[in-house]
């Protein structure tokens, strides 16, 4: 018999954290994530994103074995701007059984409902922001950090849910090496205009940095597809987590007269580092991680954020400075013995972003979907 069981944010999350080990068991390319890292961003009186949300927990048992999990959750942030009714759904994995998917989603389900919710979203661990979608194509290689990883079998327990697609988000592999003269051209274009300044974000001035960096996000990407605004002590966490992985080579920003006007961000892949502590730091995986990060440093980047002020992306004589955020991006990986990196994820239907992308030399190689339901009204 399935039993259903509701867990409050911060509360014990044993079942919940350790279920993943069953239903990835004999995945050689599944990377679990810190059980640290979820408890504080499960906690509501650790994690900011609380401050404007709310949630709950979901983990299926049979025959007293958890066999799947699921987050439910609605942010008011996004409400306010997209006035769309939904709510989402994180965190899901379970075992290949359709009765334990169809009663996690329905439970997540309810909840929202019970909440005003007319539509549920998801995977959305626990907004866009984070881990954004299923993975439905890639699993033939480990997940970078902050993003999720699925069995084949999952994105089709969803659909028989009676979910359908949303939208599909795009992950590009680039290997780190000589640029393209397109490229180089463009690069050097941008380097040659008085105006125009880089620099790497530095620890010493992380804090106002990180508030340059989301003034230029909170516009670059404003339009985009569920934009959520990092919210000032969202930010102010993103400092705190940037001093203890940001590799000053791998970041930028652009200024224009003095100006903010673009920012680009990559992290060491983590996920690189951590694949044998299997969740845990103690008793000797801090060190371990940290000697990793510190020491031998990761071979992997993932760019987490690339984005021009909308002002400066409009004006033609600036056309060039994705291309020239590529470049000093590659440059800086070759500096820190970086061989490769992700770049994305990225919208489907972001045609000007995806060619760029293309033109650097990048090459598709995981989509992850985003799916949705309405909730029934009776």
């Amino acid at each position: 018999m399935l039993e259903i069981r509701q867990t409050p944010m911060g509360a014990d999350l044993k079942d919940f954290l350790g279920v993943v080990d069953d239903i990835y068991a004999g995945d050689s390319e599944y990377v679990r994530p810190l059980d640290l890292d979820l408890k504080e961003r499960l906690n509501p009186k650790k994690n900011p994103f609380f401050e404007h949300a709310e949630g709950t927990i979901f983990t299926a048992h049979r025959d007293g074995k958890c066999v799947g999990r699921i987050t439910a959750q609605i942010d008011r942030a996004h409400l306010e701007r997209h006035h769309d009714d939904a709510g989402f759904f994180g965190f899901f994995d379970t075992v290949d059984d359709p009765e334990v998917a169809t009663e996690l989603l329905s439970s997540a389900e309810r909840w929202l409902k019970s909440r005003g919710m007319k539509r549920v979203r998801g995977p959305l661990s626990l907004n866009i922001n984070e881990e954004s979608g299923c993975l439905v194509e890639g699993f033939d290689s480990p997940p970078f950090i902050m993003m999720p990883h699925h069995r084949p079998y999952q994105g089709a327990l969803i659909e028989q849910a009676g979910f359908e697609k949303e939208k599909d988000l795009f992950a590009w592999r680039y290997d780190v090496g000589p640029l393209s003269k397109r490229v180089a051209k463009a690069h050097a274009d941008i380097k040659a205009m008085p105006e125009v300044t880089s620099r790497p974000l530095s620890k010493k001035t992380m804090d106002q940095d990180v508030e340059t960096t989301l003034d230029i996000f909170n516009d670059a990407w404003s339009e985009n597809w569920g934009f959520v605004p990092f919210s000032k002590k969202e930010g102010d966490k993103l400092a705190a987590d940037l001093k203890l992985f940001m590799v000053p080579e791998i970041t930028r920003i652009v200024s224009i007269d003095g100006e903010p006007a673009a920012v680009a961000i990559a992290l060491p892949n983590v996920n690189e580092l951590i694949g044998d502590l299997h969740g845990s730091l103690f008793p000797t995986g801090l060190v371990k991680l940290l000697y990793r990060l510190k020491v031998k440093g990761a071979r992997s980047g993932r760019q987490l954020i690339l984005g021009v002020k909308k002002k400066f992306r409009q004006q033609r004589k600036y056309a060039a400075l994705s291309a020239y955020l590529y470049a000093e991006m590659n440059e800086g990986g070759k500096q820190v013995g970086m061989t490769w990196g992700e770049l994305g994820w990225t919208l489907e239907d972001n045609g000007p972003v995806n060619t760029a992308i293309k033109i650097m030399g990048a090459k598709k190689y995981k989509t992850y979907r985003v799916y949705s339901k309405e909730i029934a009204s009776t």
